[in-house]
Parts: C-alpha cells; structure tokens; sequence
C-alpha cells in the first residue's frame, strides 16, 4: 500500500476477503489513511480475490485485465466448483486447491472487474504511477511507480506463465527485468519474493 493524505493506494487486493480483511486491521492499527483506490497488478486470483471486501474504493486495472474478470466473474466458484474443475483439467489442481484453502465461505464473494481501466500510462492523483508491461506472466501486467519513495512494485510481470500453462523452458523474463531498472528507483519489490534494491536488480537483470 502507498499511505497519501489524500488516501492510500492499495497495490492488489489480497488473495481473498478474509486477507483483506487482515491488512485493514493492519492500515488501522497502524493510523493509516483509509484505501480510496486499488490497483490490479493482473488479474490472477491471487491478486484480485479480496477486492470484494474493500469499500468504498475505486478499482483500477489496464483493459486486457477487464474482459478476463468478467468472463472470471461469471464462474460459479464454490469448493465444488473448483473440484469439478480439476477433475477436468488436472493441471489446475495447484492454483485451485490454493482458491479452496484460502475461502473459508462463499458468502458475498464476487469478482469485481475494474471500474476504471487504462491502456499505457495513468498517474493517480497520490502522483503513483501506473505502467502496462504486459509480458508472458499476464496480458494485462502492470507495474507501480511510487517516485517520491524511489520504490516500484513489479507485480509478477517478469514471472513464467502460470504453471497449469507453462512449458519446460519457460523461465523469469530478465530481459524485462532489466530494462525495468532505472535510477530513479532504489526498490523493486515484486508480488512473492524479497525487496531488492537498484544494485541487486541490476545484477538480477544482467
């Protein structure tokens, strides 16, 4: 999240309304400025699940992104949905026994598209800055600039596809990576691993 007076930007949503629920109990305690936007890094649910559970917010994600959540939307997830699921296409049995043990209920969840969506460049009025990438990870993978703490968050931009679509030689995208890295920035900070800082992000890109 990026704390603003003008109200914070959540970058993702959390993996399901229980998550999202643990990081406001987090903005609370710690005095923060109530969430008045969050932002899609892509559209996996591990990344949108929660955004059910944020009011009041207005949700922002590039256009690629917007169709693949409605169609998302429309599924009938249940625990016996994404059984059937894998039954089908056995491939899916990481991500989906993943969904299965992050919902408890199924009470009031929905998958909520973006309400507003950009195609390049948006810069919201905290002065964060969102950047398409695309890539092989997501069509609609976006990173977020945050210039007044020298920070980017990557998202999994320059990850492999996902394992249910991945083929043997797939591998990180360091090519992205480095052309990502810029002086402006000190920190990139992708969605499963570690801060880097500029120097560790250069050698990682090499």
């Amino acid at each position: 999240m990026v704390a603003d007076d003008a109200g914070s930007v959540i970058v993702d949503a959390g993996h399901s309304p229980a998550h999202a629920r643990e990081i406001q109990s987090a903005m609370d305690a710690a005095g923060l400025p109530a969430a008045r936007w969050l932002v899609y890094t892509h559209h996996h649910w591990d990344h949108v699940w929660g955004a059910c559970a944020w009011p009041d917010v207005e949700i922002i994600g590039h256009i690629a992104g917007q169709e693949i959540l409605q169609r998302e939307a429309a599924r009938p997830w249940s625990h016996r949905y994404l059984r059937d699921e894998v039954r089908t296409n056995p491939l899916l049995g990481p991500s989906f026994r993943a969904r299965a043990l992050a919902m408890e209920t199924w009470d009031g969840f929905t998958i909520l598209p973006p309400q507003c969506t950009f195609t390049d460049e948006l810069v919201l009025p905290a002065g964060v800055r969102l950047r398409h990438v695309g890539g092989a990870h997501a069509p609609d993978s976006t990173i977020v600039l945050v210039p007044d703490s020298a920070v980017a968050l990557l998202g999994d931009c320059y990850y492999p596809p996902p394992a249910h679509l991945r083929a043997p030689d797939d591998a990180p995208d360091l090519t992205m990576v480095a052309g990502l890295v810029s002086d402006e920035y000190d920190w990139y900070v992708d969605s499963h691993s570690e801060p880097w800082t500029l120097e560790q992000a250069r050698s990682y890109g090499a």
